[in-house]
This record gives structure tokens, sequence and C-alpha cells, in this order.
């Protein structure tokens, strides 16, 4: 295994079809993924399909726009104990929709008691923020929570998932002991460039976010984590490293936070 896509969700309806030919072409390419779960179900669901693949490990937890469902802490400490299973999340703050601000404050609660969970058993934040439009006020709201959490937990660790922050706000999370991930979105947009030229490559992680965002050249298809070598290139292009030199640091950084 030479690279591994850090958030991917083969437990999603889109690969219902057709999984186990998306999981070959993964393994084919030498690549490993970390199934997110975005509620119970598909956490339960990733946490299966860690145990059946030896390329996938498993995240729970519920997303932030699901805080209308309960947050069964008892359900998701089982899921915790799990050996396949390397984080907590996808967790955090999405406002891009979110326009309540008793639905905001419904997050925040849901967001603290993953950090909580996440603390229980020693495991790094899979971290799903996402602003308002033309704001970066889900991730403020999210790095105060964390910087209070962190006193608390000096162990608290994690990656900020799908980053689509700008330099201060990457700074903050380095600040936090955080990693960055960066999906296909850096192989379209260039606005994201200089944000991946400045966080350290030690402290950067690839993903895909499989089926969604799917990176140059498979944009407006399904996206799969076998693509997850577009992101590793990019990353080496504006890194001016070798591919073989950006695999290597990559994967490691991926070891070295989710202890695998």
């Amino acid at each position: 295994m030479e690279v591994i896509d850090t958030h991917s969700h083969f437990n999603l309806h889109q690969f219902e079809h057709d999984q186990s030919d998306a999981i070959a072409r993964m393994v084919e390419g030498r690549v490993g993924t970390f199934c997110v779960g975005v509620d119970l179900e598909t956490s339960d669901i990733a946490m299966r399909l860690a145990q059946n693949y030896e390329s996938i490990w498993s995240i729970v937890g519920q997303h932030p726009t699901e805080w209308e469902k309960e947050f069964s802490v008892i359900d998701f400490k089982k899921l915790a104990t799990s050996p396949r299973v390397v984080a907590i999340g996808e967790c955090g703050l999405d406002y891009f929709r979110e326009h309540d601000r008793t639905g905001i404050e419904k997050q925040k609660e849901l967001f603290i008691a993953h950090i909580r969970l996440a603390q229980e058993y020693d495991l790094p934040l899979m971290l799903h923020i996402r602003p308002s439009p033309g704001t970066m006020n889900a991730y403020e709201d999210a790095l105060k929570i964390l910087s209070t959490y962190k006193k608390e937990y000096p162990n608290l660790r994690g990656t900020a998932h799908f980053f689509i922050g700008n330099t201060d706000i990457a700074q903050q999370f380095l600040d936090l002991g955080f990693y960055i991930s960066f999906s296909g979105v850096i192989t379209i947009f260039p606005e994201y460039e200089n944000v991946v030229r400045f966080v350290p490559i030690d402290r950067i992680l690839p993903e895909t976010d499989a089926p969604f965002a799917a990176p140059i050249p498979y944009r407006g298809k399904r996206n799969e984590p076998a693509y997850v070598i577009e992101v590793v290139q990019k990353i080496a292009e504006l890194k001016n490293l070798s591919i073989v030199e950006t695999k290597a640091i990559l994967l490691q950084n991926t070891k070295t936070l989710f202890n695998i």
C-alpha cells in the first residue's frame, strides 16, 4: 500500500451497485482508505467493511448536519472499541445551509460530545467544518471549541477534512497540533494552491471524500478512493517533490496521526 485515502464513503448508496469493484480498483492501485460514518447506521457499515477488507479502516461518528438525530453515546462507544476504528467523526460544524441559531447550538453540542468520545478512547478527530459562503465562521467557532478543550485534553488531535480555509485558519489548526486534509478540489480551483504550499508537508493528508468532489481528470463523475493519486500528484507538484517522496511522506503522516 503506497497511499491511504483518509476520507471516503464506501458506506453510502452511490457505491451500492459496484462497491466490491471499486474496492478492487483501489487495491489494484495500491491504495487504502478510511471509510467514514455520517450517522450510526453508516458508521456500523464502515466498521464492518473495515473488518472484511485489510485495505479499509473505519471512522465512526455523526455528521453535524445530522444533529436532529439522537446521538447514541452507548452505541458509538461500542463501535469505538473495534480495533479497525481509527478516529471519531466526521464531526464538527457546518453552517453552509444552517440559518437557524438553534441548529448551530445543537451542532456545537454534538461536536463537544464527539470530542469527549475521542478523548475517552484516545482517538483523533475527523473534522467536518464548512462555513457560510464568503466567511470563515464555522472554522472560527470550531477553533474556539477546540482551543478550549485542548486545555482540558492536551492529547486532543485530528485533521481538518476537505480543507477550504485560508492560511490564517490553517495556521491555527497547526498551532493546535492538527493536520490539514486536502481533497480533489485542489486539482480544480487554483485559489487553494497557496494554502497547500503554506502547510508543511509533514502535516498534510490526502483524501477524496468519495463519492463526492472527483478530481481532474474525473470531474463530473463519481469519485472513488483510487482517484486519490491525483490529489497526491498535485501536492507533489505544489511542493516541488517527486511523487515517490510525496507518497512516502503522506503515508507516514497518516500512520502517525491514526496510529496504524
